[in-house]
């Protein structure tokens, strides 16, 4: 391949792989399997370590994360983050209006931007590349987060243009779209965790995260709209952000130019039902003078700038009735209270349903049958019911119980300590959580069987041709019955048998993924096959073997055990292993760098300054130490960082194992 087909070919990977992002995240739409993209980004970054020079600093190879961040450091703004004074009325944007005429007269103009609900952002540029990112905080200071900003996709490490100051400051706001919080919040309600409200919060979350490798699996979004410099390079705010917006930072492109407050009040009007079609939340409109020079004239406040206003949308606030409360029971055995309501029109849908999260908060509503209850759409994806009105209240109305027993099968409720969600134990007898279970096994992230879909697998399990992950095995006997079955025809069976087959080369952690433990996610899957190998020695292992593995703490150990102590799954894990899945891990030969470590044996525990525990791992094996998952008397060495669990330490203290540091690991390489 010419040099020229080769920099064609990067830029294809790249264009095709940001196109695939897009899909998946924003439009929730993805037209490529997990395996095939990787196989594509792997073969972009073979491609960009073969001709550095013409690798992108942009490229999504570089969005992988990798620092863990014990504190953030907190930085002091070069110029202050103020806030802007808030509006939610037409009358106090003409008052606005007013005093910006008394202080410049009648020539000016504004910018109105949409107001994004997300987490506010500073980067700091050098010489064309991102030194800093630092959150908000109190305005005047705020956390250094830029190991996990240099996730986001939409900001660039190193500009392409020439023509950016030497230094400069540029602000945004970092969100994340509601099909991706959907997506992800479902995902962790399934695992039995507390999903976050919005998509504001699961972004700020994130981006809190201590471990940017994690944070790089989130997808993150993020609009520039602001630029500080030490000297003005610009006459208006407008120019401005036509400049940033060639020099490659991504800028709204609903923001625009108006010529007076009823342009605004027209802006604002036609935001107000049509921010529904955006696939991201926004709370309100920002009105900015246009002019920096009247920007100065006008000065500002103690709190905010005198030029700049902005309007917010109110939270889009219905009354109507609870009709009855119902709960649904998930895969994991989770239930969750759902407000069936009286249909009613809010934020231009028809509502007939809202969330009630859990127990506890039809205790904090003292929920009533029959009770008149407003219900809100605002930053929440999903309606929820804020508040009663009380003085409705009929005298006869019956309090909302949460039931004691599974509302699908009788099983008595459990809630483990510390937990807000019940939750059903009888995951073998319950049928939402075996046809829940079928359906995580066969979903694009584990097994990822092609002919199967949700509908499918319940209609199977209603005909009585599954009732377990292992009976997908033995469709291929049952032919003559799936001809039965309403648009299955010939083809349609040969693919799903098809696809049933293909699945039994799916790698390890797929499979320890699909078997549904709970709080076992993809990562967690990924961990555990790294480390244990196969399943019959995670069967085997004990609590301390357990939380001694990377990332996982008692809970998900907890789960394990408590998973691999009924006889029912080991019976499907024997029975799968007859069907010829893969329950080991394939070993990954690690090159030997030397033999400095042979005979050596190591655990790494806690969380280091300048490696990953990974990359500690791979450093050790390269020089022929071995890893072993426990502390016991036959150990040589504990590399401790820091957050090492207590146990862990006061066991290596009792049994005379050294403790080293990562620096004395290096020191014993040398």
């Amino acid at each position: 391949m010419s040099l020229f087909d080769t920099k064609q070919k990067m830029d294809a990977l790249m264009a095709e792989l940001n196109q695939h992002t897009y899909n998946y995240y924003v439009l929730a739409m993805p037209t490529i399997g997990d395996y095939e993209f990787d196989k594509k980004l792997e073969e972009l970054a073979l491609l960009e370590q073969a001709h550095p020079e013409y690798a992108d600093p942009n490229s999504p190879t570089q969005r992988v994360g990798g620092d863990i961040t014990k504190n953030f450091t907190t930085v002091k703004h070069k110029w202050a983050m103020l806030s802007l004074g808030n509006t939610y009325n037409e009358q106090d944007l003409r008052d606005f209006d007013e005093r910006i005429k008394k202080a410049i007269g009648d020539n000016f103009e504004y910018v109105c931007e949409l107001k994004f609900d997300g987490l506010s952002i500073s980067l700091t540029f050098e010489d064309q590349k991102l030194v800093r990112a630092v959150t908000r905080g109190d305005g005047t200071k705020g956390d250094d987060v830029t190991s996990n900003v240099k996730t986001i996709s939409n900001i660039p490490h190193r500009l392409k243009s020439n023509d950016a100051p030497s230094l400069f400051e540029i602000r945004g706001e970092i969100f994340m779209h509601r099909a991706a919080f959907e997506r992800l919040n479902k995902e962790r309600e399934e695992l039995g965790e507390v999903g976050y409200a919005n998509p504001r919060n699961f972004a700020s979350g994130t981006i809190k995260m201590q471990n940017s490798k994690e944070v790089a699996k989130r997808p993150l979004d993020c609009f520039l709209y602001s630029l500080n410099t030490e000297k003005q390079y610009f006459r208006t705010h407008w120019e401005s952000l036509q400049a940033i917006k060639s020099w490659g930072f991504h800028i709204s492109e609903h923001t625009k130019l108006v010529n007076s407050i009823e342009e605004v009040l027209t802006f604002i009007s036609y935001w107000q039902k049509e921010r529904f079609n955006l696939s991201y939340d926004i709370d309100g409109i920002v009105i900015k003078v246009n002019s920096y020079a009247q920007q100065q004239e006008l000065g500002f406040t103690a709190k905010s700038p005198r030029w700049a206003i902005s309007y917010k949308y109110k939270a889009e606030e219905v009354e109507t009735i609870l009709e009855q409360v119902t709960y649904q029971v998930g895969r994991t055995g989770a239930v969750t209270p759902v407000a069936n309501l009286k249909p009613v029109l809010l934020a231009g849908t028809t509502v007939k349903r809202a969330t009630l999260h859990n127990a506890n908060e039809i205790g904090r509503l003292d929920l009533h049958l029959g009770d008149h209850v407003f219900v809100e759409k605002g930053g929440e994806i999903i309606p929820k019911i804020i508040s009663v009105n009380l003085e409705k209240r009929r005298e006869d109305a019956l309090p909302v119980i949460y039931p004691v027993t599974c509302p699908e099968c009788g099983t008595t409720l459990l809630r483990k300590d510390g937990e807000v969600a019940f939750y059903c134990p009888n995951d073998e007898g319950c049928p939402p959580q075996i046809v829940g279970k079928i359906q995580h096994f066969i979903s694009r992230k584990a097994m990822n069987i092609d002919g199967l879909g949700d509908e499918t697998i319940e209609t199977f399990y209603q005909k009585g041709l599954v009732q377990h992950i292992s009976d997908l095995y033995t469709l291929h006997e049952k032919a003559e019955a799936l001809k039965t079955l309403d648009r299955f025809g010939e083809r349609s069976i040969e693919n799903m048998l098809k696809g049933i087959e293909l699945s039994k080369q799916m790698p390890f952690e797929k499979v320890l993924f699909g078997l549904g433990i709970r709080y076992v996610g993809e990562t967690v899957a990924r961990k555990l096959a790294m480390a244990v190998k196969d399943i019959d020695k995670l069967k085997e292992a004990s609590l301390e073997e357990l939380t001694a593995i990377d990332e996982i703490g008692a809970r998900i150990a907890e789960s394990i055990l408590e998973y691999f102590s009924k006889p029912e799954h080991q019976h499907q894990i024997n029975l799968l292993k007859v069907y010829g899945l893969q329950f080991q891990a394939e070993e990954n030969t690690i090159p030997l760098q030397s033999d400095k470590l042979t005979g050596k044996t190591f655990v790494i525990s806690g969380v280091f300054e300048n490696h990953s525990r990974e990359e500690l791992k791979d450093l050790i094996e390269s020089n022929g130490g071995k890893i072993l998952s426990s502390i016991s008397a036959k150990l040589n060495y504990l590399v401790a960082g820091d957050n090492m669990g207590p146990a862990k330490l006061e066991k290596a203290n009792k049994l005379n194992v050294p403790l080293i540091s990562e620096d004395n690991l290096l020191e014993l390489l040398k």
